[in-house]
Parts: C-alpha cells; structure tokens; sequence
C-alpha cells in the first residue's frame, strides 16, 4: 500500500494528473489492422419523370379520323394539345372554297382573325384579297385560304416550334383534303412550316417548288405576305411578279375548277 501511495505521489509531483485508462498501454506492442469502413451506397438518382400525354400523336390520330373538311374542322376545335388555344378567342380553321383547286396558306391569325374566326380578314386580308382579283380570284367563288397555326399567338409573335408542331398535323390533313392543284404560301414562316425550307422569303419567292397531295406532286410558291408588303409598300412589284407567274400557272393547269363552297 504504501508502495502504491508512494508512486501515485511521484506521477502527482511528475505532472500526471488525470487517469485515460483503466489498464496501462503498451506502447511497443505491434498494432491491429485496420478495419476497412463499410462502403456507402452511392445514393440512386431519381428516376426520370415520365412523360405524360402525346400531343403530336393526338393531333395527328384526330387529323386522321377526319374524312372530310368538317370533320377535320370539328376535330380541330376539339383538340386541345396546342397551348396557344387557351390564349384565343377562336379557332381559325378556313374561309373559301377548296374545289377552286387553289390553295393559299398563311402564318397564323392576327387579332382581328381571332375575334371573327376567319382567316385574312384585317387590313392584311383586304389586301390579299385585292392580290387575288388582280389574277381572277376571289375566296367567294375560287379560291381557299388557310394558315398554318389555327389560333393566334400572343402579341401576333412567332409561333413556336413545339405549337407549329402541334398544328401541322392538321394541316397536312387540310391540304389532303382540300386537294389543291396549285398552292401558294404567303410568307416564310408558312414556307419554313409546309416545306422546311429556312432561307429567307426575299430568296425563296417566286420560286416554283414541289408538294406531295397523295399521290401528285403539286407546284407550290412561296411569295410576299401581305403584312409584310403593308410594311414595304415598294416591294409589292415583287409581289405582282409572283402573282403573275401563278396565273400562268393556273392557265397551263386549267384553274380554277367547280366553285362548290366547302366551309
């Protein structure tokens, strides 16, 4: 005892004023392995979300169905995968009749379209109109108008690729069903849309192309929109030139046909 008093005084005296073990440690015995941690599992990335609905698909299944110009009409103001439908006021499917064998396609509706539900009927539309007399056509008796969007954008601007995709569907639709034998396209955006050609309009107009209605090929030109020849007045020369070589066109081609109103 007194032994152990004795050391317990001298580890005191030496500094040693805690205890950190019941049993003393040898220093120079050898030390265990180490025990490799347990891998973590890297954490599982979410799964992706998954698609819900098929827009291009609807729209192209409800273009199908339809077998008629009414049809395809109903079918459209029915669909609702275009986001731009729940912006406007109207459905702007067509206005002419389609057995004329001329069909004009334009870009979108514009304000004044939206709220009659007609295509071309603003101060663009007067001057198409005024466009189509110069070469002995008139909506009312021979020739079809259509667009390539059915509902008007937001502040007229370009529709998007994701909505023209939703549209042409019933368009190429439309165009079948109409069987046009000569087409025209106003402006580029239609031109980009119909036959996925991007130059410019001041590049492609005036310049015959080619579209598939079953089992034809159909001239197609792409020329000046109205709109835009009320913004360049002095490009209406270019214009008139186009219309010009459309009714040589339609002479060589025997257009227009019957006059049955369609829509």
């Amino acid at each position: 005892m007194s032994d152990t008093l004795s050391t317990l005084n001298w580890l005191v005296e030496a500094g040693a004023d805690e205890a950190i073990a019941a049993e003393p440690v040898n220093r120079l015995a050898a030390k265990p392995a180490a025990v490799a941690p347990m891998p973590v599992a890297a954490p599982r990335p979410a799964a992706p979300a998954l698609l819900t609905g098929d827009t291009i698909g609807d729209a192209q299944a409800a273009a199908a169905s339809a077998t008629t110009l009414a049809e395809l009409k109903a079918a459209l103001e029915a669909f609702d995968g275009c986001g731009l439908k729940r912006t406007a006021s109207n459905t702007v499917f067509a206005d002419g009749v389609a057995a004329g064998g001329i069909m004009l396609i334009g870009e979108a509706p514009g304000r004044d379209e939206d709220r009659i539900g007609r295509p071309f009927v603003g101060r663009a539309g007067q001057l198409l109109d005024k466009m189509l007399a110069s070469i002995g056509l008139d909506r009312a008796s021979n020739a079809y108008i259509t667009n390539v969007i059915n509902w008007r954008p937001p502040d007229n601007r370009d529709p998007t690729p994701e909505e023209a995709a939703s549209c042409l569907p019933f368009l190429r639709r439309h165009i079948e069903l109409a069987d046009p034998q000569l087409i025209i396209l106003l402006g580029a955006v239609a031109a980009r849309h119909v036959v996925g050609v991007s130059d410019g309009i001041m590049k492609l107009r005036g310049r015959w192309l080619e579209y598939r209605v079953g089992s034809s090929m159909v001239p197609l030109m792409p020329t000046l929109h109205p709109a835009y020849l009320l913004r360049q007045p002095a490009h209406k020369k270019l214009a008139w030139r186009d219309l010009q070589a459309a009714r040589e066109k339609m002479q060589l081609l025997g257009l227009p046909r019957g006059t049955t109103q369609s829509n």
